[in-house]
């Protein structure tokens, strides 16, 4: 298995995307740190299901948008896992509205989970990447994030930010052998794409050359890539997994 004797810290890894980051990951041979804010019971599934798979399993209470969680949950892994060798920032969140209707609380509430969310935990697991020389990082950001989305100046900003952010971390702790990377989504088969009204996913299905949604296992084949020495050479990139609804 490629990540044998790896931790992970995922965030936002109970449903969707998330859920299939951790996985695979742990199909990989990593052991795994996941977050919950509200869902402990589904988080606590997915646990057992990693050691079924032979893997460690940690579950903490952490809101992402607190950065004294972030550093509370960082403190947690090394005391019970004994190390951290991949952060995988996947929380996020949208609460859609044209520009203007949009309230403060749309916007600060997208903001401090998407953008702030990520910066947390970053600067709670770089400390430790910078010393012992090594390190993945990988942002899940979103095309809407590159092009922009009519009713999402929130979402579209945060998921901006995450891309300036990626490559301004790949910068600084390069020298440090630390590979920070994101991972673009286009429209993706979770729970709530399928929930979502029939003419949201026609639209979204039209600008797709390939033709279809993608999955999330799609998604997650490429972060766990990227966790892997054979992604050493790669950092400050932002790959699309689309289908091609973004060129």
């Amino acid at each position: 298995m490629e990540l044998e004797g790896k931790v992970a810290i995922i965030t936002g890894g109970t449903r969707g995307i998330g859920k299939a980051i951790v996985m695979d990951l742990a199909a990989q041979g990593t052991d795994i740190a996941l977050n919950y804010r509200k869902s402990a019971d589904l988080a606590q599934e997915h646990a057992e299901t990693i050691r079924g798979m032979g893997r460690r399993a940690l579950v903490v209470q952490a809101d992402v948008s607190s950065f004294d969680d972030a550093q509370v949950m960082v403190q947690k892994v090394l005391e019970e896992l004994g190390q951290v060798d991949i952060l995988v920032n996947n929380a996020g969140m949208n609460w859609d509205g044209v520009v203007w209707k949009m309230t403060e609380e749309q916007w600060d509430r997208v903001i401090s989970v998407d953008l702030k969310g990520t910066f947390n935990y970053t600067r709670a697991v770089t400390p430790v990447f910078r010393e012992q020389g090594s390190g993945k990082i990988i942002n899940i950001t979103s095309i809407n994030g590159l092009r922009g989305k009519f009713g999402q100046t929130n979402y579209s900003a945060a998921k901006a930010g995450v891309i300036g952010f990626t490559k301004a971390c790949a910068r600084e702790l390069g020298r440090y052998s630390v590979n920070v990377n994101a991972v673009a989504p286009g429209l993706i088969e979770t729970e709530m794409v399928k929930e979502a009204p029939e003419k949201v996913r026609e639209m979204a299905l039209a600008e797709i050359v390939l033709g279809r949604l993608g999955l999330p296992e799609e998604v997650a084949y490429v972060v766990t890539f990227l966790c892997t020495e054979k992604a050493r050479h790669i950092t400050g990139q932002v790959i699309q997994v689309d289908g091609g609804q973004y060129i």
